[in-house]
């Protein structure tokens, strides 16, 4: 008995001990938490950085100033930059003052510097030759491609389209006065600045869009050898008015000319004004019947865009209706019937290229069609010897450089001071 229990023990004993060692359950893995890392500071706005000067040959009370103006405050609104990253410079002759106030604006923190007027592109590139890390653009420049400087653009809207479309508008109202008997010869007058390109290219597109419509239209065009005088625009219009012009376009940036119409206008006869830059129907109600406009903030806006990001902006810049830069202002309530449709036809007929605002069918030069025409000046003597601009039966404006070159006067139109 005592010999089963001692078994019967060590049987139990035996069991236990297998128990015991039976294979335990392993708990799960640690594994450690990554080390908490900081978010990374949001990337600061690149236009909250961005200093912007402008210069300007004039003020607001300018036309031409006020549409920069405007045109650059309202491409740095829509990008972002605030009217307090801009510094202005007004009045700001053609000469070494110039120069003194882009030295100004880029010792003041600004990146990138604009000035508005054909004059300051010399002073504008003695700055960049001693600015390198500042971005120059000359508006209505033309000599950024041959500077050798990567730092110095130019830039400019294809304003040829406007005026053509402004010469439309003008062709329509003639066309109602030569019908109704009120007029019998189609002579228009032109208040121009300089014999620049880019006066001549405005006011011959300015003429073949009258010639659209009037066929036998021919022009007079006087200069007042300055941008902005309101006195001598006024003159001149006058000296025009008197010789017979029925309707008188311009390339000044006052409102002499416009206001001059007016007087007349409300003497008793029937004059016109066509306007540039902006509305003129504040001081010609009646006799003004439209403007060409450029809309400079199409292009401040991609340029200073390709700025802020630090991207290349182009040497030589332009654009027109296919990027709304240009546009004509509303018509006003002299305008002939009709009108509106061909406005809307001429800008539809440009945007898809079946009208070519320098078609060379549709002007000669010394009675002989134009068939070849050089666009650049390679020697400083403003005579054209290089680049050939008559492609596919027309003249290519701003294509060689954003600034006009078109320099070819047309039969049709005669200059009366042209010195």
């Amino acid at each position: 008995m005592k010999k089963f229990l001692a078994m019967l023990l060590a049987l139990v004993m035996v069991l236990s001990l297998a128990a015991c060692g039976g294979k335990k359950t392993e708990e799960p893995a640690k594994t450690e938490e990554p080390a908490k890392t900081e978010e990374p500071a949001a990337p600061a706005d690149p236009a909250a950085e961005v200093k912007v000067g402008l210069i300007c040959v004039h003020d607001e009370n300018s036309g031409y100033d006020a549409a920069h103006i405007d045109g650059l405050k309202t491409a740095c609104a829509a990008l972002g930059i605030s009217d307090s990253q801009i510094i202005m410079k007004y009045n700001i002759p053609e000469d070494e003052t110039c120069f003194d106030m882009a030295v100004e604006l880029a010792e003041a923190g600004c990146g990138i510097v604009f000035s508005d007027s054909y004059g300051h592109q010399t002073y504008m590139q003695q700055a960049a030759s001693e600015f390198e890390d500042v971005i120059f653009v000359a508006c209505t420049g033309d000599m950024a491609a041959n500077s050798g400087l990567s730092n110095l653009k130019n830039m400019f809207p294809y304003t040829y389209e406007s005026r053509y479309v402004s010469g439309v508008v003008a062709g329509m109202k003639l066309k109602e006065l030569m019908d109704a008997g009120k007029v019998s010869d189609p002579y228009v007058g032109y208040v121009g600045a300089f014999p620049y390109a880019e006066v001549v290219c405005g006011y011959t597109a300015f003429l073949l869009g009258i010639q659209s419509i009037v066929p036998g239209a021919h022009m007079d065009v006087q200069y007042t050898n300055s941008w902005y005088d309101p006195v001598a625009e006024g003159e001149v219009a006058n000296a025009l008015m008197s010789k017979g012009c029925v309707i008188i376009g311009q390339h000044a940036d006052s409102t002499g000319a416009p206001s001059a119409v007016q007087a007349v206008k409300d003497s008793g006869k029937e004059v016109y004004s066509v306007g540039y830059n902006i509305d003129m129907l504040s001081v010609a109600p009646t006799a003004a019947l439209t403007s060409a406009q450029n809309n400079w903030s199409v292009l401040y806006k991609a340029t200073l865009e390709k700025f802020i990001a630090g991207q290349e902006i182009p040497t030589d810049f332009a654009t027109g209706v296919k990027d709304d830069a240009v546009m004509i202002s509303a018509l006003g309530e002299s305008c002939a019937a009709g009108t509106q449709e061909a406005v809307d036809a001429a800008w539809a007929s440009i945007k898809d290229g079946r009208l070519k605002v320098f078609d060379t069918s549709k002007f000669t030069v010394g009675g002989e069609t134009v068939t070849t025409a050089f666009g650049l000046d390679t020697d400083g003597d403003w005579v054209n010897d290089t680049g050939e601009c008559i492609v596919d039966g027309a003249f290519q404006e701003s294509v060689l450089r954003s600034a006009p070159y078109f320099s070819l006067r047309i039969d049709g139109i005669t200059e009366l001071n042209n010195n």
